[in-house]
Formats: structure tokens, sequence, C-alpha cells
């Protein structure tokens, strides 16, 4: 790249570094201007039997070797293909860039077998195919190679300056031997074509030779990479069949799926690459790759090695690399999209203006330089502005819009290949006053000149001053770091300019300024930058810095010199003069020492000699002045003294005499101002400069709608030149304009009001079309057809013409017309040609304009007959009515049909950034219609379509692709909407606001436009179109659509369906011959008293509505049998009769008239529908009369309640204290204690545990002296009946599941309910059957359980068993089944019980009762004897103390018949006291029971409870004493003889301890 360097890449990271040094950039420079006059392009693409192709990129080679052997990649926009050989380069070329390279030429066998020998140029496709040669690339540039390979390279780049002109001379060198080299290598590429076609024919005849196993040609190489770098690892791979590659991390296999982004595997034309991004140090590993195939496989090493940078970038040494590719040697295209547009604004708003960037190709972490411009200045980042890059999109954010913020506001998007910009204006209005009719705030604050003694601030007047001159302006001022603003002028000024004294030398001051007219003080503009008052001499006399954290300024100066008077002060003049003040301006003398000197200022009137000093207090240290307080229109001279410690030194030369006044005039209007149209929404505005003006500010515009008088700011900053584009207009409405030029003097007056203009898009020629294609050929005539241009200039296109010209041999010949006269379809033949020649075209579009520009030539086309059979491709394919889901495609028919009719057309669809291999269909079956409906689309997506058209012999090519469209409806847009109006005429309509004056609505049917008006008929106002059925009928039916040109896109379509016409031509002679809809037609209802109500409703009815009644075909009339009410308002029509009588049987007709629309309801009131309505006439009115005593509201019924308790209720009402109820069954009163309740009226009568002696008729009465009223509920048979269902279904609801237990004798199923009545029906079944009961299966009922017993039970006995309650309707059941594990567990279970049973009704037992104790005299007899039962016959033992008895003669022990067990003592004597036992015994179990004899010397003390015997030795017991009840158990008592309950020794079960039966009664004997 040679010339000077652009301003945007001076500073650049990566711009070449050859442009750092001025030597190196002319020897480049001198460099490429030779070798642009004699040198040869990089490199040739030669195609058998195609013309040349150069491909070159800014003077350096478009692809480059990245290793020793030749793999050379052409990336310039030809087709890509591999050029395999060894390219010969330049070494000291090379090494310039810190590389090395073969210097000659490396011998490849021809044969893929063998080992590369002779090279090849040969360029192959996919198929290894010839398709040319490639000249090999004699140069080489480091900015391609992927990273260091070494240190020496390293090393090698920081001596590249030293290098560099050595390499070029010597590559100048090699020039010169190219031309052989060429010739040598087609030489050899011919033969090595031959052989080549050779080696191919026997490869064909034996597949089998072409097996071979991988082998590497290019091997991966080692790098060694920066940290966070990217680096690539090619090579190159021969084999058949193709070898499958795999590249492995130590041994370990690469997945880019695992490891998203990090790693990218790439293989095309057999070179296979693995690209790493963004290294670190675990990507420092051993690296290798793997071919394999059915011959072999072969593996191939290289190593990485990561490391990281340290310490400060020598900018001397190129920068490390960031991305995996260089963006040398890349063409940038750089696209703005997503725009900002004009942009309107107010002071004190906040605006974001942004736009998206692409750039392609897209190289990671390389960034375009983005820069923000207004009005062509840089904008740097600021608290006013903030600028933001997100990679893709840039957005400048104005934080306070300020009037200084309007301008035009350009994005700059800078690369290497060049830049893209983007413009629009934005506008900043002023801000609401604080005070009404105050003006606008000024703006532009700057201060020109800043000194130690004042500062002169500049401002720019406002444009809006609200109705009232602007009087003068207020100067603030405002000391850095605080926010006090103190006002610099005691009156208002009106020049745009003023120096402002009384500042602190050092400090730094902000200025602003302020507007004042009759009604008040304007805002503040923006304040100024700050400015320091120091004189800029100091400033260059300093010798410290500013300390940034506390603005101190440090002056160091040499001492003065003693005794020295400065001399006269230089070239004093007046450098600004206006009526209020004066600036002068001289430079220091010459003659002043080393001391700093200040100066005395001294004017003299004109005439006069009197010098008076001006400032005699403070003298001046700034080599200017502004004086103030001079008399306007007199002249003044004046001069200048300087001062120091050593004195006053003489005074300058006085000034000329100088008159006080403006020197500057306010400038004069601006001449002629033309308006012209530019768009829909602005205007181009030009005038005339204002002549003569000084110092010219620039331009405020105002304009006004035609005619309103209402005038507004078109810009609020001035305009420099004297043409401005005004924004914001209506689109359609004329406006007239303004011009008025200022200075700081002030505003011009207005210019001259323009003409008035028309907002509207202005008419330009058309772009061109574009896409020719030919659409038929014959021998002498082709058919042409193209697309219509993208912009049609504003104005309609009224036709186009087509040019041809003949290329003969690749060279193109003159253009010639086609047609002379345009023509208006984008279809033409073009006839005059000649057969079997190439002809190419260019097709002009014109309008109202003019002629546009003519297209691009379309590509060349062979003028031969067609004889295909099947039919060309479709054109002029249009898309319409675009909705997010759908839209409609219009194509039209093939020109040429082929052997046979077309009979049917085929749409593909693929969404427009897709792949060709994505095309796919969006009907199955052929359309015979010339458009479709498309739908299903996705909302956002973007789709390109094309047509291919069908006959007898087969399907044809496509069309051409259209372009791409979005499926997304646009804001705004309308649908076609039917409409029948009052007088039943049927229209469509369509209303579109974006429609324009030169706006059309083209209504079609079925796609074809509109033309004849004998059915449909057009008009259009406004913005709303309207297509209106003359006569609709079934002709009508298809689809009906609408266009608006000269919109983006705007239409719609309606279907109309024969159903949908049958709809719309009865709502058409409803609307002809109307009806008042009615809500409810006419009905008839009694009222209180039994009167009759007859009414209708109509739905809507207006004042003027009329109603007649008719009975019989004769009109009624209110009277005191007919009462009428017509409710307009509701539409309520009644008719009330306060009762009916034979008379009144017939038809009754309610007519209504609204207008012309009319409507009736009659209703038929005959036979029984009328006696029926009449017997309940007469029952509403006597209810009416038994309602003004005491009465029931509700009759007397009943309920039951959960508890299965019948309430007797009824409600009552109209009652008072004085009403009595009485309650009666079967005519028999009823007494109860309730009393009526006034609140609720509800008397009640419970009747608990219902049975058959309470059925009856039950009678409740209410009277008192109004009257009686009584009602009567019969409980008796079937009422009966139905009570007591009513008590089963509560009593069938409260029955719990259905359970099973089990039993000694069998298993029960049983279940409870909350209260059991005698009368319950139940009904147990067995699968389903009802359950025969017999010995052994039998029902029954304990307390609220219900239950089934089964005796013995079986399998047989297994299924599903179910209880039925009957309640007189479906009853209820509950079930439960008896089979498998529930069976077995019950049937286990009795079986346990049962075998339980037995052991108790068997075991031993005492069965009589023993006395606990027994007291008996000494020298008596005892006898005690006890039933013993159990089976077998038990064993029986007697035991004393614990210890077993024997019978002697002294202890009869005796066990008779094995049921009664006697102890016997024959003569007590006091060694038998002691405790007794007897015991009992058989294999079920044991028994005992115990007893104690106590033996006294004495008579025996009986006392209350004592035991005497008979002379038989027999107790017999005392009168006080009660003997104990045979068969039962008593408590023990204190006693002499107590009776002894038996004792169990072993424990039986539960069970059995119930079953037992009661012991019999022991029998007690004492023998004396």
């Amino acid at each position: 790249m040679s010339g000077p360097v652009p301003f945007y890449r001076k500073q650049h990271r990566h711009f070449d570094r050859s442009y750092r040094s001025t030597e190196t950039q002319a020897v480049a420079r001198k460099y490429h201007t030779s070798s642009r006059s004699g040198g040869y392009p990089p490199h040739t693409c030669i195609r058998g039997g195609y013309s040349a192709h150069t491909c070159t990129s800014g003077g350096y080679p478009a692809h480059t070797c990245t290793s020793g052997y030749a793999a050379h990649i052409c990336t310039c926009g030809c087709s890509a293909h591999i050029c395999t050989g060894l390219a010969r380069t330049s070494a000291s070329f090379s090494a310039s860039r810190g590389l090395t390279s073969s210097s000659g030429l490396e011998q490849r066998s021809l044969s893929q077998l063998t080992s590369r020998t002779t090279p090849t140029y040969l360029a192959v496709d996919r198929a290894h195919h010839i398709i040319g040669y490639v000249v090999p690339v004699f140069r080489s540039s480091r900015e391609f190679s992927g990273g260091f390979s070494s240190v020496e390279e390293t090393s090698a780049s920081m001596s590249g300056q030293d290098l560099f002109t050595r390499g070029l001379e010597m590559e100048r060198s090699e020039v010169t031997t190219r031309k052989a080299t060429m010739r040598e290598s087609a030489d050899r590429i011919c033969l090595s074509k031959t052989i080549h076609e050779n080696e191919e024919h026997h490869k064909r005849m034996n597949q089998d030779s072409l097996m071979h196993a991988p082998q590497f040609v290019i091997k991966p190489r080692s790098h060694t990479v920066w940290e966070n770098q990217c680096v690539r690892l090619h090579c190159t791979v021969t084999g058949w069949p193709e070898p499958h590659v795999v590249w492995y991390k130590n041994n370990v296999t690469v997945d880019p799926v695992a490891h998203p982004g990090k790693y990218k595997i790439e293989s095309s034309y057999s070179v296979h690459s693995l690209e790493i991004t963004r290294c670190d140090f675990d990507d420092t590993a051993q690296y290798h790759v793997s071919a394999m195939n059915a011959a072999g496989e072969q593996s191939a090493y290289a190593s990485i090695v990561v490391k990281r940078f340290k310490g400060e970038v020598d900018t001397s040494l190129p920068t490390p690399r960031l991305g995996p590719v260089s963006e040398y040697g890349v063409h940038f295209q750089t696209h703005i999209v997503d725009q900002f547009g004009v942009s309107f604004g107010r002071e004190g708003e906040t605006m974001s203006l942004g736009c998206t960037v692409i750039v392609s190709p897209a190289l990671q972490r390389y960034q375009p330089d983005v820069q923000w411009y207004r009005d062509d200045v840089l904008l740097a980042p600021s608290k006013w502005h903030e600028v933001h890059w997100s990679g893709d999109r840039a957005t400048l954010t104005l934080t306070h819009l300020n009037k200084e913020d309007e301008g035009l506001y350009t994005l700059r998007v800078s690369t290497k290949s060049g830049y893209e910009t983007y413009s629009a204006y934005v506008f900043v209005r002023d801000a609401d006053a604080e005070v009404e009719g105050a003006p606008g705030a000024p703006l532009d604050v700057r201060c020109l000149d800043a000194n130690k003694d004042y500062v002169i601030v500049s401002w720019k007047q406002p444009a809006v001053d609200r109705g009232s001159s602007i009087m003068g302006y207020f100067v603030d001022r405002c000391e850095v770091g605080t926010n006090h603003w103190v006002q610099c002028n005691d009156t208002p000024v009106k020049f745009a300019r003023l120096p402002v004294t009384g500042l602190v030398e050092g400090r730094s001051y902000a200025f602003r300024v302020r507007a004042v007219n009759k009604s008040g003080m304007s805002r503040p503009s923006r304040a100024s930058a700050p400015v320091a008052a120091v004189d800029a001499a100091d400033r260059a006399r300093m010798r410290g810095t500013s300390a940034p954290w506390t603005g101190q300024i440090i002056v160091t100066e040499e001492e003065p010199a003693e005794g020295v008077v400065p001399g006269r002060p230089l070239e004093l003049q007046v450098t600004e003069a206006t009526k209020n003040y004066v600036v002068l301006s001289w430079k220091p003398p010459g003659e002043r020492g080393h001391e700093g000197i200040m100066y005395y200022v001294e004017k003299c009137v004109s005439g006069t000699d009197s010098w008076q000093r001006v400032n005699t207090e403070i003298p001046v240290k700034s080599p200017r002045f502004a004086l103030f307080d001079l008399a306007e229109g007199k002249s003044y001279s004046f001069r200048v003294r300087c001062c120091n410690s050593a004195g006053v030194g003489e005074p300058s030369s006085p000034t000329e005499a100088t008159t006080m006044g403006d020197k500057l005039d306010i400038p004069a209007a601006p001449g002629r101002v033309v308006a012209t149209r530019n768009t829909d929404s602005s205007v181009v505005v030009s005038w005339e400069s204002s002549l003569n003006a000084k110092d010219l500010v620039g331009y405020y515009l105002e304009t006004s709608l035609e005619g309103s008088g209402a005038w507004e700011p078109c810009n609020n900053k001035p305009v420099p030149g004297s043409r401005f584009v005004c924004h914001g207009l209506a689109t359609g409405q004329s406006y007239v304009f303004k011009v008025r030029a200022l200075n700081a003097a002030g505003l011009s007056q207005y210019s001259q009001e323009s003409e008035p203009v028309l907002v509207k898009a202005a008419i330009a020629s058309p772009a061109p079309p574009f896409g020719i294609s030919v659409l038929e050929c014959v021998r002498d005539a082709m058919v042409l057809a193209w697309k219509q241009p993208a912009f049609a200039g504003g104005a309609d296109i009224t036709g186009y013409f087509v040019d041809y010209r003949e290329v003969s041999g690749g060279v193109a010949g003159q253009w010639h017309e086609a047609n002379t006269r345009e023509v208006s379809e984008r279809a033409y033949r073009v006839c005059d040609l000649e057969e079997n020649r190439k002809y190419q075209f260019q097709v002009r579009a014109a309008n109202m304009a003019g002629v546009g520009i003519p297209s691009l030539p379309s590509d060349t086309f062979l003028c031969e007959e067609w004889t295909i059979a099947v039919p060309g491709p479709p054109h002029d394919l249009q898309v319409t009515e675009v909705r997010s889901s759908s839209l409609v495609l219009l194509w039209k028919p093939p020109v040429y049909q082929g052997r046979n009719e077309v009979n049917g057309f085929y749409v593909d669809i693929k969404e427009a950034d897709a792949a060709e291999d994505t095309w796919r269909g969006v009907n199955e079956k052929a359309t015979g219609r010339k458009y479709l409906k498309i739908e299903n689309l996705k909302e956002g997506e973007k789709y390109v379509f094309r047509v291919r058209a069908q006959n007898k012999a087969g399907v044809g090519n496509a069309s051409d692709v259209t372009e791409p469209t979005l499926a997304q409806t646009r804001p705004g847009t309308k649908e076609i909407v039917v409409d029948v109006d009052d007088d039943g005429v049927i229209s469509l309509n369509l209303e579109c606001a974006e429609r324009t004056a030169d706006s059309k609505f083209i209504w079609s049917k079925n796609y074809e436009e509109i033309t004849e008006t004998t059915r449909v008929s057009v008009e259009t106002k406004g913005n709303n179109a309207r297509a209106t059925f003359l006569t609709p009928g079934e002709e009508d039916i298809g689809i009906y659509s609408c266009i608006v040109t000269h919109t983006d896109g705007a239409s719609a379509s309606y279907e109309l369906t024969e159903q949908e016409l049958k709809k719309l031509l009865e709502t058409s002679h409803d609307h002809k011959f109307p009806i008042i809809p009615l809500k409810s037609q006419l009905a008839v209802e009694l009222q209180e008293k039994g009167r009759v109500r007859f009414w209708l409703q109509a739905e809507n009815i207006s004042a003027n509505g009329k109603v007649d009644y008719v009975f019989n075909d004769n009109s009624l009339s209110a009277g005191e049998k007919y009462k009428m009410n017509f409710d307009k308002n509701t539409g309520v029509i009644e008719m009330i009769m306060e009762s009916l009588t034979p008379a009144d049987e017939g038809t009754y007709t309610f007519r209504l008239q609204d207008g012309k629309a009319t409507n009736q309801s009659s209703l038929v009131l005959i036979g029984d529908v009328f006696k029926a309505l009449q017997k309940e006439s007469e029952f509403q009115m006597k209810e009416w009369v038994r309602k003004q005593g005491p009465h029931f509201v509700e009759y007397l019924g009943y309920e039951v309640t959960p508890e299965c308790c019948v309430i007797l209720k009824c409600k009552v009402g109209n009652i008072k204290k004085d009403t009595v109820a009485l309650w009666q069954k079967d005519g028999r009163e009823i007494k109860t204690d309730q009393q009526l309740s006034f609140s609720e009226g509800v008397l009640t009568l419970e009747i608990a545990q219902i049975s058959k002696k309470d059925a009856g008729v039950y009678q409740i009465v209410l009277k008192d002296d109004r009257g009686k009223d009584s009602s009567t509920l019969n409980l008796k048979d079937q009422g009966f009946k139905d009570l007591m269902n009513e008590v089963f279904s509560v009593i069938a609801n409260s029955s719990t599941a259905l359970k099973i237990t089990s039993t000694d004798t069998g298993i029960r199923l049983y279940t409870f309910v909350s209260y059991y009545n005698d009368l319950l029906q139940v009904t147990w079944h067995y699968k389903d059957s009802a359950i025969s009961f017999s010995d052994r299966i039998k029902s029954g009922v304990v307390g609220e359980q219900l239950w089934l017993q089964i005796k013995e039970p079986s399998e047989k006995d297994t299924g599903k068993y179910a209880i039925e309650f009957n309640d007189g309707k479906g009853g209820l059941r509950r079930t439960v089944e008896l089979a498998g594990q529930a069976f077995d567990d019950a049937f286990a279970e009795f079986q346990r019980l049962k075998a339980a049973a037995i052991a108790e009704r068997s075991r031993a037992r005492v069965a009589g009762g023993l006395p606990d104790v027994v007291t008996i005299q000494e020298g008596k007899s005892l006898n005690l004897t006890c039933n013993i039962s159990g089976d077998p016959v038990p064993e029986v033992t007697w035991l004393k103390n614990e210890r077993e008895m024997v019978s002697d003669d002294h202890y009869i022990l005796k066990f008779v018949s094995g049921k009664f067990a006697s102890f016997t003592i024959t003569t007590v004597n006091t060694s038998d006291s002691g405790k007794y036992s007897i015991l009992v015994k058989n294999k079920y179990g044991t028994e005992s029971g115990d007893f104690t004899i106590q033996v006294t010397e004495g008579p025996v003390d009986l006392g209350g409870t004592s035991y005497l015997t008979d002379a038989d030795g027999n107790v017999i017991f005392n009168p006080n004493t009660k003997p104990a009840r045979a068969g039962t158990k008593q408590k023990p008592q204190v006693a002499l003889i107590r009776s002894i309950p038996a004792r169990r020794d072993d424990a039986a079960p539960p069970a059995q301890q119930d079953s037992a039966e009661e012991p019999g009664v022991g029998r007690l004997r004492l023998l004396g």
C-alpha cells in the first residue's frame, strides 16, 4: 500500500510498522512504483479454455505459504483450488520478515503412490478433476505467520528495518526471471496434464489401484505462542479411500463439542486443521493427528508451547497476536444498519443515537475504529457526550441536551480497508421558559481572549424571542470549584461579546449568558469551558508544572536588574470598538530589564491635548486592556506607559482618533428564498447570502403553514451556509419559509417569504432495473424479463427501454436500442438478432422525471432456438400482503410453453441466508393459479421464493429468486373490511394512512386488475378506498385484493366465499327492508292479584316509534280493562289486564313502526292454553286474598336429619303476636312447646325414632282475627312410605364400609349405621345374587351393627359380598371382596378361634364354689364338696399348705363320677388349721380352688356374718346373712365361711374366658 496514510490509521496498533520511518516509507513507495511499471501479478489462475484471472490485494499476494511446502490456497474470490508443489520464494525478502523458505524447486513424482519428486501446479476441484493451473508466488509475507516459532524469529524481527531495503532490491532482481519461469512451468504443466490424464484413465480401468494408505504431504508444525493467542495446526493428507482424520492432545481425543469455542476442527480438500483459541498454560502439550483408512494408518506429531508475556511491551517489537487470523491481507466490508434517523429533542432531555455495525469477515478480537462527529468536529467523551461501543453497536448518548448539541451527527467506522459513515441531523428545541414570554437561552458561549486583567466572552443570539425583541444580555461568571454565579455587567449589552474584568489572577472561571426582553429573563446558557486568568506571555515563562490535585501553578523567574526604567510600548492599536467599550492591545517594550513590568493607559478626547490616566489605582499587567464608560459618539485617542520599581517610562505613540460606536453593523437581510421538495417530511431551503455582511455567524430559518401566520423556528443553532434541510414537516401540507442572518451585532431583518412548497417526496429518475433473464429464445429473437427498480423515483414508472450488444470472442460491441417506444411490461421480445450469436442486454426505467441510468450488462446469452420439452421459467414474481405468518406470491406464466401447455406451478421457499440445498416445496400438488398464499411463516425471518412451471413433459427450470422478504406485519397495517350500508349496498373498504398524493388504490379480483365496472365500482376518498358491488351474485365470488402504490408495500385481500356472500345478501336485504329487532317476542305472564301482562322488548327503537295493540284484528285502546305502557329507553312494551273472561280468548298482536322499519309479534291464547291461563289467574287472585291474613309462605313438609329424626316444618308469614298455630294428627291436636317466631316464621315438629305408629295425616292451622290458613301433610300409605325411604336413604348413607372379622364359628361380614330402624330393608348379595339364608349362613342386627355370619366357611364361600339398603330409589350397596389374602387371613383366624373355643370348653375346671375361710371348733367334723368338669375327665389333687394330701382315716378325699370332689376331716383338731387347695388338670388346662381352715378351741363367735352348722354338720346361715345366689361370684366378705372362687393355674385365651360357663354352686357341710 503506497501513498499517504489516512489520519485514522496512523495510530492503529495493527498498522504496518513501515510507516513509522520516513526513510522506510520512501523506499517502499519506490518499490511499489517499480512493481506497478514492470512487475507481474502475484499469481494467475488459468483454467482450461477460459481467460486468465488475476488477483491482487493492495500490492501484497492474496495468499501465503505458511510452511516449507507449497500449499497455496487462493482466497481472492476465484474458485477455491489447491496448488500442490513447492513455491519458489525470495530468501532475502522472507528473511526481512523473520521467515526461512526453500531456495529452489524440489522434485515430486506425478504418481500418487510414490514419494513427492516432481512439482505440479494443477488446479483441481473436489472430485480431483483438473480445472487449470496456478503460477507459483515468489514472495512471502511475515504478516501471515501464525505466531513466533522460536526465539530466533523474535530477534530477526527486531532487525527487520535494516534488512527491509536490501530485501526489496533482491526482490526486484527476481522479477526479470519470472517470464522464463512461467514458460517453463507452463510446459511442465502441459506434460503433467497429459501424464495425469493417462494415469486417471488407468485408474478408472482398475479401481483397486487407487487404494493406498494415508500419507502426510504436509505435516503439522510446532508452535510457541503467547498466552491468550490463537494457534492453528494444519496438515495435508492423501490416501484412498479418503482417510478419516482424528486429532489428539497428549493421546486424548480432542472433542470440540465437549469444549465449545475452544477447539475448531476443519477439513477441506484433504487439508485438515485444528484451531485452538485463547491459549493458556493447559494447552502446552504434544498434539498428534492420525489418518486412517482401509489401507492403513499414519500419524504426525507437533508440540505447542504457551508463554506468558512479562513486563511492558516494547513498541519496536511486533505486537503479540490477539486472534487466530491476521487482519493483514484481509479486505473488510463495513455495513452500518439499524440506523438512527433525524431526531428531535428539547433542552434538558437525554438522547441516545445508535447504529449496528457489521464488519465482515468477523475476526475474533479485531475491532474497528469508531468515531462520532458533530458538524465534522470529532466528539471526545465528556460530561455532555458518552460514547459506547459494544462490539457490534455504536451508541452516542447526549446526557443533557442544549442547543449547542444541534447539528449533523456522523458515525465513522474505520478499518484497514477503508471507512463507512452515516449521518443524520439532530434538532434541539428551546426548553419551556421559566417566565412566560421570556426569550430563549443564548448558546455557544466561548472565551476568545484570556489574560490577567480580563476575558472576552462571546456568544450567539437565540433564534426564539417569543414575540418580544431582546433588549440585551447579562454575563455571569463562576469560579471553578464553586457553584456561586456572579453577574458581570449591570446593564444589558446588545453586542454578543463582552470583556469581563475584575478577575483574580491565576484563578479559573466559567461563564454563562442570559437574554432579557420586556417579559423577563431567559434560562441561562450552557456554561463555557473553564479559562484561567493568566497572561499568555506568563504561561510561556512558566518553569513549573501544575499539580493536578491542587491546581497550583509554580512560576520561576530570574532576579530583575536594578534601576532600569522600561521603554515605550510598541504597536498600540484598537482591536475592538463598540459603543460600550474599547479594547486596546500592544507589545511590551524591548528595554525593560529582567523585572516584571505593568502598564498605565491614558485617553484623550480628540481636539484636545489633555491626557487622562484611566487605570490610576491598579496598573495593568497584560499588554491588553478594555476601557468602559466612554461617551458614545465622541472620538478618543489612547496611549500606554510602562512602569516598574525603577519608574514610569515614556508613553507610546497615540492611536488614531476612534469614534465610540459599533464598528460592526447588523447584516443585511438575506436574499431570495427558494424551497424545494425533498422527502415526505423535509424540504430543502436555499437563499441568497446577505450582502457585505461582516463576521457573519450564520442564519436562522423559520417556517409557517401556508395561511396560518404562526411561525416556528426550523433551527436553533445558526446555519453557516446558504442551504438547509428542514425536517419534521407534515406530509401533504404547504409551507412558507423566511431567513435572517446574524453576527455579533445582532440579527438582520427577515428575508422575503418563499413561495409555498408542498411537502412531498421529490421526483427523480428511477434506479436501474436488475435481474435480466431470458424467458424464450428463437432463431432471431429473445424474450427478456427483468425486475423492477428498487427505487421508482417518487413517481410511477411509465416504461422501460432495452439495449443490446453483440459479444464476439469475449469482446463486447456497441449498444443498440431495441425499442424506441417505452414498454410498460417487465418483459420484452428483442427481434432482428442473428442465430448462434452471443448478446448482452441492459434495461433503463423511465418516469415523468426522465429516463434512469441503465442496468448492469446482463450475462452473455446465446441466441439459439429452444427445443426443450418442459416449459421455461415463470417471471415477474411479486410478493404482496406480507404479514407476520403469511404472504401472497404472484407470478406470470412462462413465455416458452414447451411442447405442451403449462398445466400447473410449484412454489419453492427457503430462508434467505440458508444454503441452496435447503429449498423446499410449498405446495405438494401443482396449482393452476398464478398466485399462492404462503402461510406458517416464522415471524422475523427473511425468506426467498421461486416458481417452477410444469406441463405433460415435466417440470421446467425455476424462475429467478425473489428479493428477501421479512415476515413481519408492518405497524399500521389495515385489512379490507366488508360493509353493508343502510341502503343495503355491499362494499369492500380499505384504509391506508401511508397513502401519498400520488398513491393509487389498485383493486383486483383473483389478483387480476379490475378494469370493467359492470359489476364492481371503485372510488377513493382521502386515505380510504371503496369497491362497491353493483349487483352482487355468484359471479362475484373470489379473492379481492387491493395494492396501494407509492407505499412500502401496503396491500390486503378479502376472500368472498359462497357462504359469506349468502350472509351478506341476507344482511343487505335486512338493510333494504329493515325490521325493528326484538330482544323478546310477545309473551304473557301473571302478576299480583291475578293480573295478566302482555309484553315484549325491542332491541333498539327511537323516540318516534309507535305501537298498535290488536286483539282478533281489532285495535285496542287504553281504558279500565287495558292499561298500556311503552318505555322507549328500554324498548319494553306492555299491556295489562285485571282479569280474564271467556270473551278474552283469541289472538293478541303488537305492531311496531319506527320510520321505515317495522315489526310485529303475536300471541295466540285459545283452547286449553287460555283455560289454563284463566285458571291460574283466578288462583293468583285467591292467593292474594289468602295472603292478606296469616298464611303459609312454604307449606308443610318434612326433612330427615343425619340422626334419622324426622322434622315437620313450614314457613309462615304476615303473623302477629295474637296468631295461633295448632298442630293436629288425624284430627287430634298435638301439644307442642314451640312459640311462633316473628323473625324467621318457621314452625317445626320433631319425630324421633319414627315408626309405623307415627303414620297419619298431619295438619297445622294458623289463625287470628284476620283469618286463618291451614296446611296438611299426608304421611299415610304412600306418603309414609316415601318418608321412610328418605329415612332409609340417610341410614344407608351413614353406613360404614363392609368389613370382615372372624369368630369361633365362622366368618362374619358387618357394617355399622348411625341409627337402625326395624322397617329398614336390607338385602345381602353374594356374587350379585341375593343370598338364601340357612343354618349355615345367617344375618342379623346387634345394636347398630348389621352382620352376615358364615358358619364353617370353605373355598366355595369366596367371592364378592354386598349389602344393599333399599330406600325406594336406587338404593345403596356396600361391597367387600372375600377372596385371596382377605379370605386366607379370615379363615386362619377362624381356625384359631375355633380351636381356642374347643380348648376352653373342655379344659379342667372347678365348677362349684368353695368358701374362702372355714372357722370350725375343734373336735367337729368338716365336709366340703365341689363340682368338677372337663373333657377328658381331669385329675384331682388336694393340697395342704402347698403339699399334696393323700386320703386316710383323718382326711377322706373322694372324686365321684368324674363330677364331684369331696374333702372330709373326720375330727378337726388344731393341727388341721392351714391353707388347702384343690387342683384339677387335663390336657386342655389346669385350675385350682383355695380355702383356709381355722380351728378354734372354744365356742365360735359367729357375729353378724358367722356360719353355724346343724346336727348333720351342714352350715346354717345367720339370720343377718344372705345366702349367695347360686351361679354367681361375690366379692369376698369378712365371714367365717366365704365362697371360694375358682382359680386357674394356666391362663386360657380371652375368647375361652368370655365363653366359660358359670361355675356350679358349691356345697358346704360341717360334720361334728
